[in-house]
């Protein structure tokens, strides 16, 4: 049985206001999908550590990793193509994953969906 975290409640929160996001299970626990490809995913807690998984533009994961181990790590399995592993468990700037979020949400979602993104208003306004 899923075990209900902060930060899965915050992860599902961002990804699941983006347009055509939807959550599923597969890969990680859960996955979040925009038109049946992944641009994030959490890795449970438990046994290890909480996790977010996100695609990230190139060179970002290196800077990250680099200047802030204790919050971002190359994941296994997706690494090599510079996803961006984030840490859940320690504290963290909840507006710049969501920024990561929406950064990997435009590299997998179709150009018309990425327009309306654009084109929503910004949170407050």
């Amino acid at each position: 049985m899923e075990r209900q975290t902060e930060g899965l409640t915050r992860l599902r929160a961002i990804c699941l206001a983006l347009p055509e996001a939807s959550e599923q299970g597969g890969v990680g626990d859960p996955t979040f999908k925009v038109r049946d490809k992944i641009f994030a995913m959490r890795h449970p807690a438990g046994e290890n550590r909480e996790s977010l998984w996100c695609k990230a533009q190139p060179g970002l994961q290196g800077t990250l990793v680099t200047s802030e181990p204790e919050r971002f790590f190359v994941p296994p399995y997706v690494g090599h193509h510079g996803w961006i592993g984030v840490w859940l468990d320690v504290e963290q700037d909840w507006n710049f994953i969501e920024s990561l979020i929406i950064d990997s949400y435009c590299i997998t979602a179709p150009k018309r969906l990425i327009k309306l993104l654009k084109q929503a208003p910004k949170s407050g306004e």
